[in-house]
């Protein structure tokens, strides 16, 4: 959960930073902020999908013989 937090408020820093570049004129700056915030982004959408999704192993089932003993 940790670094979905994080990975999502990198995401709103840089998109903060994109309009503010876009709105002074920077295309350099703007450029940079744009395609960090789609990294950012990126990965806040893929650790929040791995943090819902749980583990893609499935569980092994224990047989109810081993239980009785």
């Amino acid at each position: 959960m940790n670094t979905h937090k994080y990975w999502s408020i990198g995401a709103l820093v840089t998109m903060l930073g994109t309009f503010y570049t876009g709105y002074k004129g920077s295309k350099e700056g703007h450029r940079y902020f744009a395609v960090s915030s789609l990294i950012c982004m990126f990965m806040a959408i893929y650790t929040g999908h791995k943090m819902i999704s749980g583990k893609s192993k499935k569980k092994t089932e224990v047989s109810v013989a081993d239980d009785e003993d």
